[in-house]
């Protein structure tokens, strides 16, 4: 089982290094999911990102890890790719009688999430998990493998086995500890022209679906920035305005993002409030819209937009058909 770990990580710890990115953190993580039909079909997946980033991918269908990023390229040396290959050949086998000794019932699914998190001044930290059909269930802690607080009792068995072979644990702990923080400030020098990009966010407010009677919903979208973090918040003069509602981070196609805060008020309440956005891009400069009471509803500006769509259609089908008659 032991040559699982060690290979594990030779697959993980790829990328990180230098100037102002040096001056903050950056989480290297890759998330691998095999899918075992039966004893004998199986299929493995995996992505990695460095930070935002992804960086690496790799399929089924290939023996090989592919970089997404130009600069991630030469990344994986041809030794590195073929420990790889030796890796998944490994890694399924173990699976396999794991399965057996356990008497496991197919499909199985596993997921592994593992890497390291670089901070200024040569710190890190690193983390490996598992999850069994997207459940977790144990993780390498320290210099030994762990059961998850509420883990089946089967995981503690598959825990011994792991943790008798010390040889390997002992290298596992050498690559996440060592390896993985050396391996990624070597690359970060190859990729920091576009980890230290920064793009500044576009913003404008909507008025939402009614939450109610006498109430409003106003929406405040961000689009369009990078880096991730950004901080948006509806605004009363300088008081924050704690009903303020946040969505999920969602991917433009340009690898910026796109963030929008909602606000829940009552109509006669909603003079006097600004959406406020601070990003890294923008200097210190904060980004202030103020509500000032005309912005449509969303699903008003589609409907008048699908409406006038259908017009200029039948006007353009009408005057064809009095052209052809």
């Amino acid at each position: 089982m032991g040559r699982v770990l060690f290979l594990l990580l030779w697959v993980l710890p790829q990328v990180w290094g230098s100037s102002e990115v040096l001056g903050r953190s950056f989480l290297f993580r890759c998330l691998q999911i095999t899918s075992f039909a039966n004893s004998s079909w199986w299929r493995t997946d995996g992505l990695a990102w460095l930070g935002e980033l992804q960086t690496h991918r790799w399929s089924n269908a290939s023996d090989k890890i592919d970089s997404v990023k130009p600069w991630a390229q030469g990344t994986f040396s041809s030794q590195l790719q073929s420990v790889f290959r030796g890796y998944r050949s490994s890694f399924t086998r173990d699976v396999q009688e794991f399965a057996k000794m356990l008497s496991l019932e197919y499909p199985i699914e596993l997921q592994l999430s593992a890497g390291c998190e670089v901070h200024p001044g040569n710190i890190s930290e690193n983390f490996v998990y598992a999850a069994y059909e997207g459940k977790y269930i144990l993780s390498f802690q320290g210099s030994a493998w762990e059961p998850a607080p509420h883990a089946p009792h089967l995981v503690e068995s598959v825990v011994k086995v792991l943790n008798q072979d010390r040889g390997t644990s002992e290298i596992l702990q050498g690559l996440l500890r060592d390896t993985c923080p050396q391996l990624v400030n070597g690359i970060l020098e190859k990729g920091k022209s576009e980890l230290e990009k920064q793009v500044k966010p576009e913003a404008w407010l909507s008025r939402g679906p009614s939450p109610g009677p006498g109430r409003l919903l106003l929406v405040c979208h961000v689009s369009g920035f990078y880096p991730q973090p950004v901080w948006v918040m509806w605004m009363r003069g300088e008081q924050e305005q704690q009903g303020t509602q946040r969505g999920d981070f969602l991917p433009n196609g340009d690898e910026t993002w796109y963030l929008q805060a909602t606000l829940d008020v009552a109509a006669g309440e909603a003079a006097g409030l600004a959406c406020r956005v601070k990003h890294s891009s923008l200097g210190g400069q904060d980004l202030v819209l103020y509500w000032d009471g005309s912005h449509n509803s969303v699903g008003l500006t589609i409907l008048l937009t699908c409406l006038a769509l259908l017009f200029m259609l039948i006007l353009g089908l009408t005057l064809w058909m009095r052209r052809h008659r």
